[in-house]
């Protein structure tokens, strides 16, 4: 059985990410989709809202399942026999950052992969950070996040 791991901060959630999870869902026997919590990031959500935005959004793929990670991502892995870790990229700067983590991860524990994965361009978005303000000023975020995703930041902005 191949398993992966799909690590992310998803704050929030995007089309994009959406779109690597399904496509690696129909590569992989089982994905773990790890919601992280980085303790030098500020969230608008919390990991359990992160968290149950992506159940909802992938409830229909069986093979998928959603997990809140505050240690390691790379431990998390090994205490579930995860061999292979999955990196959504954008661009250039988007790679050479995520070529510098799996490095570090690679030196925390050899036994770990990672393959890079782009988004279908027509799901290609900007930063979450950018979403957010864009949320923030009430635009529409239609191709940019889910319809769920944008009425739970309508939600928050509203408070």
């Amino acid at each position: 059985m191949l398993k992966a791991a799909f690590p992310g901060s998803f704050d929030p959630p995007t089309t994009g990410h959406i779109n690597v999870i399904l496509r690696a869902a129909s590569i992989f026997d089982e994905l773990v989709v790890v919601v992280a919590e980085n303790r030098q990031k500020k969230y608008l959500f919390t990991a359990e809202e992160r968290a149950n935005m992506i159940k909802e959004l992938v409830r229909e793929r069986k093979n998928v399942t959603v997990t809140v990670c505050s240690c390691l991502v790379v431990d998390l892995l090994k205490e579930n026999d995860i061999k292979l870790m999955i990196r959504g990229v954008r661009g250039l700067e988007d790679f050479s950052y995520e070529f510098e983590v799996s490095m570090m991860n690679k030196t925390l524990d050899p036994g770990i992969e990672t393959i890079f994965m782009t988004t279908d361009p027509e799901h290609f978005v900007i930063r979450s950070s950018s979403i957010k303000e864009l949320a923030s000023f009430g635009a529409d975020l239609h191709g940019m996040v889910p319809p769920l995703v944008a009425q739970e930041l309508k939600k928050k902005y509203a408070n």
